[in-house]
């Protein structure tokens, strides 16, 4: 099932992924995304500066869609959704984890690396998942290989994935967009190189098909 979210995800085709360090480095990145032509951000819960930077981003580009990713369990899917995240984002999937993001009416991307990943995600209502950790999990072979069996899922791949392979994995039926950490590095953002940045979310965005 489409929902609104995941044509959001469509038309964003790369979301990057981002460990950010200071919260006083948000509003400066997530202008410089945002004038790459970039739409939808997954802020990475890993660091401390996680839930502020994400009240930050918002703040300055109410524009950007804003989710967080490395949510582990119900509380942290609580914490995130409490500061106002648009979305989250999971490297797996447990029972408990899956029940706290349905209650909290939150769009969710569960980690899955399986077909048995698959059919829990399935079972507890996610048709549209986070494929992880893409490249070491077999890539795009194997989610070619996920699309018969599983012919109503769609992925968004992350994990590994360079800006030389982005177009491979969009072209896949069955892949709705790609999360990469390469647009908006830990060094780029430490070292403030805010027009690096905005240039790799041109070329990210330059990478979806006509």
């Amino acid at each position: 099932m489409t929902t609104e979210f995941q044509t959001t995800c469509h038309k964003a085709g790369v979301i990057p992924v981002i460990a950010i360090d200071d919260a006083a480095m948000a509003a400066y990145l997530g202008h410089a995304l945002q004038a790459g032509g970039l739409s939808v951000v997954e802020l990475t819960l890993r660091t401390p500066a996680a839930l502020p930077a994400l009240i930050a981003m918002k703040a300055a580009c109410p524009a950007l869609v804003v989710g967080m990713g490395t949510v582990l369990n119900a509380e942290d899917a609580k914490r995130a959704a409490d500061v106002g995240a648009d979305f989250l984002v999971s490297p797996g999937l447990t029972d408990d984890l899956a029940k706290a993001a349905n209650a909290l009416a939150l769009p969710f991307l569960p980690g899955v690396a399986t077909p048995t990943d698959l059919m829990r995600a399935l079972d507890h209502g996610f048709d549209f998942l986070k494929f992880f950790p893409a490249e070491a999990a077999g890539g795009i072979t194997y989610l070619k290989a996920l699309g018969g069996p599983f012919g109503g899922v769609s992925f968004c791949p992350t994990g590994g994935i360079g800006p030389d392979q982005v177009g491979a994995y969009l072209g896949l039926p069955n892949v709705v967009c790609v999360g990469g950490s390469w647009v908006a590095s830990n060094a780029l953002i430490k070292a403030q190189d805010w027009k690096v940045i905005e240039d790799n979310a041109k070329q990210a965005k330059a990478m979806m098909p006509a």
